[in-house]
C-alpha cells in the first residue's frame, strides 16, 4: 500500500495540478487575452503543440493582471481573443486534446512502474518468499508502451467532443 500511496502522491505532485486544470476541475480562474500564438517545443526541440502568450486577468481580485503563457492551447487564437482558463504552477490551461494526451501520458508512464512493483511485492507476499520477477519486468516494459494508448484515445475523444460541442 505504501508503494501505491507513493505513486498517487507523485502523480499529484508532478502532472496532477496541470491535468486538473486541463480537465476543468473547479471554477474558471480568469481570462487570458491572447497576444500571440506559436508552435512550442520542448528542450530537445520536439513540437509540444501551440502555446499562446497573453495578459491574464484573474476572476477574483486576488492579484493584478499579468503576462502568462497559455500552455497547449486548443486552437491557434487570433490576437485579442479572450479565453477562459484555469491556472497551475504559473501557467494557464484550457481543455484541449493535446494537453490531455500530454499529461495523460506522463501520468501513465509514472504509474506503470509503481503498479508493477506493487504487483510483484504482492506476489512475493503471497508465496512467502521472493517471486520470480522476470515476467514482471516484461509487463512493466509492455505497460510503458501501452500506457500511451489510453492517453491518445482520451486526447482524440476530447478533440472530437470539442468539435461537436
Amino acid at each position: 500500500m505504501v508503494i501505491l500511496g507513493l505513486a498517487a502522491w507523485l502523480t499529484w505532485l508532478l502532472p496532477g495540478p496541470q491535468m486538473a486544470a486541463v480537465l476543468g476541475y473547479g471554477p474558471v480562474d480568469g481570462v487570458v487575452s491572447v497576444q500571440e500564438c506559436y508552435e512550442a517545443s520542448d528542450a530537445e526541440g520536439y513540437a509540444t503543440g501551440t502555446d499562446c502568450t497573453g495578459r491574464y486577468t484573474p476572476r477574483r481580485s486576488d492579484g493584478p493582471p499579468r503576462d502568462i503563457v497559455l500552455d497547449t492551447a486548443a486552437d491557434d487564437y487570433r490576437p485579442g481573443t479572450r479565453v477562459e482558463v484555469r491556472t497551475a504552477r504559473g501557467r494557464a490551461y484550457e481543455l484541449s486534446g493535446g494537453a490531455v494526451f500530454r499529461f495523460g501520458s506522463v501520468i501513465g508512464l509514472l504509474l506503470v512502474p509503481f503498479l508493477v512493483l506493487a504487483a510483484w511485492l504482492f506476489a512475493c507476499a503471497r508465496h512467502g518468499g521472493v517471486a520470480d520477477g522476470e515476467g514482471y519486468v516484461f509487463v512493466a516494459l509492455a505497460g510503458l508502451v501501452i500506457a500511451v494508448v489510453p492517453a491518445a484515445v482520451a486526447g482524440i475523444l476530447v478533440e472530437i467532443g470539442m468539435l461537436i460541442f
